[in-house]
């Protein structure tokens, strides 16, 4: 919000037992709370696709293979006047953050809209991005290696990188946003299923 005070908490009190696990989570960045800061906070209103119509594409085909970003939102740096608005402290002192973090109100629309942009070659034609999912779907094998090729190379480009032990590449389905889509269509994960039966 224009003209408003940057948020600054003064930090809780600890335990000595509790300054090792304190130690621990700055390490993983884990422990922040922006949610003060979001109540700030602009809202960015670009669009998140709607998860339907992400479906719908995906339909038809036979073979996918699905590109994951590693660590997708710390790929992408914070804007330089915008880095003390991401700071917070702790017993062991004040830290801002250069690269995105989970939790500020704008992160994934921010994201998305970037990867818009990055993707916008292929967009819609043989790929499709939600966040840091980035499935490509094509009608054979031929097909499937001319579009990983086009979409590796352009990731490479625009130094983005994938975490390879989440990518499936040639694959005749592919689980996304908790459902799997074939070519005969799209079906609830079993797993999702299962998770709501126990």
């Amino acid at each position: 919000v224009p003209g408003a005070a940057p948020v600054a908490q003064t930090p809780y009190r600890l335990a000595p037992s509790g300054m090792k696990d304190l130690s621990e989570q700055l390490k993983e960045l884990s422990d922040k709370d922006y949610r003060e800061l979001n109540k700030l906070t602009v809202k960015n209103r670009y669009p998140l696709p709607r998860i339907d119509d992400l479906f719908d594409q995906l339909q038809g085909s036979s073979v996918y293979s699905k590109i994951d970003l590693r660590s997708g939102y710390h790929q992408l740096r914070v804007r330089e006047g915008n880095i003390p608005k991401t700071a917070f402290r702790t017993y062991y002192g004040h830290y801002e953050f250069q690269i995105m973090p989970f939790g500020l109100t704008n992160t994934p629309t921010v994201f998305m809209n970037l990867m818009n942009r990055v993707c916008k070659p292929y967009l819609d034609k043989f790929v499709i991005v939600f966040i840091d999912d980035i499935p490509i779907y094509s009608k054979d094998d031929k097909e499937c290696e001319e579009h990983l090729k086009a979409i590796l190379e352009l990731l490479k480009k625009e130094e983005w990188y994938a975490k390879f032990s989440k990518c499936e590449f040639w694959i005749p389905k592919v689980q996304f946003l908790g459902h799997v889509i074939n070519s005969q269509g799209i079906h609830v994960d079993p797993a999702k299923i299962e998770s709501v039966k126990d």
